[in-house]
């Protein structure tokens, strides 16, 4: 499909409000667990811990349409904790990039619903991930082309904690500060634990803001559930978009699993499809939670 230049986003400019944004979210916490359970395969916690963050950059932030793809100007965002790709997937078709009727599919053979994005299948996936650490990198060299064709676009790389304790995303973060690419945005997925337990016991990362402002990032640390949070943020990334000369790091604090219970903060949950009752525990607890968000929406 050739290029086309984006006319009118259906997405940009004024952020939504939080209750809008609360409800997307609450909406779309029930596919996410029932992809995993139909495939009985993927990665709940990861994909609950990020989902939020996902929903304001799409719903709120980013320039993008789901009827012009590949637009030259849109914003580009990169998913580099690609086992998170539920997250991604529902937050695609509720924004029209992906049919509902694929929602059966997640892992399935033939299924363009992957267990890690791929570009090839998915328009809206602009970079296949999967392999961690290379998501930043690949943010970098976009901002880059940006840059050299004139391009007032925006690069979004959603990074997970325990991906930074790969060499190859501080490689990115040394040069993304070198260029000055003060169009590319890093949020860190701070819910501290990974596959093999906490964070700080495997190999302990510390102050990650610290450390991003040590290599000349501008940072923003945040509660990565709280909307009205994650819009003020994003506000304050877009103005130091236009305003500085060094890439933007927010640390956005989340909860691994979180609107479950049962997962919350619990490392089982990186990557462990839920059974029968547990699935059924879940749904439960989240149809509560979006019927409570749409109230609260309406009101």
């Amino acid at each position: 499909m050739p290029s086309t230049t984006l006319a009118s986003p259906k997405y940009t400019g004024t952020s939504r409000s939080a209750e809008d944004l609360a409800y997307i979210a609450a909406k779309l916490r029930p596919d996410i667990l029932y992809m995993i359970y139909k495939a009985q395969s993927g990665h709940p916690g990861s994909s609950f811990s990020c989902i939020d963050l996902l929903v304001a950059l799409y719903f709120s932030r980013m320039k993008h349409d789901s009827t012009q793809p590949d637009a030259v100007d849109r914003d580009r965002f990169v998913l580099s904790k690609g086992h998170a790709a539920p997250a991604l997937y529902a937050t695609l078709m509720e924004a029209g990039y992906i049919s509902r009727d694929e929602i059966d599919t997640l892992r399935q053979v033939n299924s363009k619903l992957q267990g890690h994005p791929a570009s090839k299948y998915i328009s809206g996936v602009d970079v296949s991930t999967g392999s961690l650490g290379q998501g930043l990198s690949c943010g970098v060299g976009m901002a880059l082309g940006h840059r050299l064709d004139g391009r007032d676009s925006r690069v979004w790389v959603i990074l997970g904690d325990g991906e930074l304790q790969e060499g190859n995303c501080w490689e990115a973060v040394m040069s993304a500060a070198h260029h000055k690419v003060s169009r590319l945005t890093a949020i860190i997925d701070r819910n501290r634990l990974q596959i093999d337990g906490d964070t700080e016991k495997v190999k302990a990362l510390g102050d990650v803001g610290a450390k991003f402002k040590a290599f000349e990032w501008n940072v923003i640390e945040i509660d990565g559930h709280d909307f009205d949070a994650i819009n003020a943020a994003f506000d304050k990334a877009d103005e130091f978009a236009k305003t500085s000369d060094k890439p933007t790091c927010i640390v956005a604090n989340t909860i691994k699993g979180k609107g479950v219970t049962f997962m919350e903060n619990v490392a089982g949950w990186h990557g462990t499809a839920p059974n029968d009752k547990q699935y059924d525990d879940a749904s439960n607890e989240l149809t509560a939670t979006l019927e409570a968000a749409r109230i609260h929406a309406n009101n």
